[in-house]
């Protein structure tokens, strides 16, 4: 049995089905990587994860435990935390509290406090009193993911993290990567960036019209078999 799985994950907005039938699985201590063009229902497998959307108990399933129609706090409780596209900060808040908040759902023991935070980032303890979304776009990426793991989550969700930033500052951000898996979370990365994807990945799972279309490890997985999964070529 996996870490975290979806098994026949269906997911619906309304009348409107998003997912349909998708079946994913996370290792412990191991990086995963969702691809696909927009509306292939990443974001929608994420929220369906964190509770946003309630599925039947048995879709979503963490060590064992069905949590499929779990609330978001008590997914928190789990150790599943998000770092959501659009890092969606708190603008009355300065960077310290932006932080802070990050533990309020979930204070358990563990590796991340401010100091690891900030030594992870060094760049926000010099910030740390300014408004959140006075920072660059880089910055403020950095205090969502620094949010999310004041909670000592045991499985990072991060959805877009490189969207609308330059390549210099996806770098940075990546290059955090190595620390979080050391401090022991397990990464589910949602990306449009495939060659970003398959640098920070152990394994690749490719999604279309909210279905998976492909999935392998990235040496297994040619360019032409990710091209036509992403884009429905044959």
């Amino acid at each position: 049995m996996a870490f975290l799985e979806t098994r026949a994950l269906t997911a619906f907005y309304g009348d409107f089905q998003a997912l349909f039938g998708v079946d994913i699985a996370l290792e412990a201590g191991e990086t995963i990587a969702i691809i696909g063009a927009n509306g292939a229902g990443k974001t929608t497998l994420l929220r369906s994860i964190t509770g946003i959307l309630t599925n039947e108990p048995g879709q979503v399933v963490f060590e064992g435990a069905a949590i499929g129609a779990a609330r978001p706090p008590d997914i928190l409780a789990h150790g599943i935390a998000m770092v959501p596209e659009g890092r969606r900060l708190f603008p009355s808040l300065t960077v310290e509290e932006n932080l802070l908040i990050g533990n309020y759902g979930r204070k358990v023991a563990g590796i991340w406090s401010l100091d690891s935070i900030y030594a992870l980032f060094p760049v926000l303890k010099e910030r740390r009193h300014s408004p959140a979304t006075a920072l660059s776009g880089g910055q403020q990426q950095m205090v969502a993911i620094g949010r999310a793991l004041m909670s000592n989550p045991r499985v990072l969700l991060c959805d877009e993290i490189s969207l609308g930033l330059a390549p210099v500052v996806i770098r940075d951000i990546y290059a955090a990567f190595p620390r979080i898996q050391q401090s022991g979370a397990s990464i589910v990365v949602v990306e449009q960036d495939i060659g970003q994807a398959l640098k920070v990945a152990n394994r690749v799972y490719c999604m279309m019209e909210g279905r998976v279309t492909l999935s392998g490890t990235p040496a297994d997985l040619s360019r032409e078999a990710i091209h036509n999964a992403y884009f429905g070529t044959a």
